[in-house]
């Protein structure tokens, strides 16, 4: 058992480390200079409605975090602050920025062209393949929903095993709860689809049940 307080001591501890991990302005300038380009990634995560919008900006060549500041709001004029802070960050290194990521937002779109004018603004790749992926996903959406249909009964044949244990019905309780395991097994769009995914497990698990069933009849003959 850990207390609430042990916890909330780690949290402080972790924050700590990682404030000075970003402010450390003299490491972060050596390995920019040395690499002689950066490509901007801007990206802003909001832990619930209403809360404050985590905006951060890092280089995708470092993987260094160049700035990370909670916003109220995500407005045109509160993302072109943040990219200007960035901007004054770099400017004294004389760095190239070679390019710049971000969603699609029309806030963004526009805080970009202001700030860094003629500087090449792709897309994220991962929502560029999400909105490409579209039909794509939907299908497979269906497909798992009609295999998932196929794999209901699963927890009542698991109760009436747990009634009779035996080995066998012990290896059986193994192979239902892989089923179930396999159910909530989601892979998530657009790199991974999800009815593949489970038709992949499936077939796995009836591959080793087949081949149980065929070590069995050879034994017996």
């Amino acid at each position: 058992m850990i207390s609430e307080r042990a916890v909330t001591h780690l949290l402080h501890r972790y924050e700590e480390l990682v404030s000075l991990h970003i402010t450390d302005r003299e490491r972060i300038a050596a390995r920019l200079q040395e690499q002689g380009q950066v490509i901007l990634a801007l990206d802003g995560l909001q832990p619930d409605v209403g809360h404050e919008v985590l905006w951060v900006v890092r280089d995708c060549f470092s993987e260094e975090i160049l700035l990370a500041r909670p916003l109220l709001s995500s407005t045109q004029g509160d993302i072109t602050a943040l990219l200007q802070e960035v901007k004054r960050l770099l400017e004294p290194l004389k760095i190239p920025i070679k390019g710049i990521i971000s969603d699609g937002e029309e806030t963004i779109r526009s805080a970009v062209a202001f700030v860094f004018p003629g500087v090449a603004h792709q897309l994220c790749q991962f929502h560029y393949l999400k909105d490409a992926i579209k039909p794509f996903y939907e299908a497979d959406r269906h497909a798992k929903t009609l295999l998932k249909k196929q794999l209901r009964g699963v927890r009542p044949i698991e109760r009436a095993l747990e009634e009779h244990p035996t080995p066998e019905n012990e290896a059986i309780r193994d192979y239902c709860l892989a089923v179930r395991a396999s159910l909530t097994d989601d892979g998530r769009s657009p790199l991974e689809a999800s009815g593949l995914r489970l038709h992949a497990r499936i077939k796995q698990i009836s591959d080793s049940i087949e081949r149980v069933e065929q070590k069995k009849d050879c034994s017996q003959r």
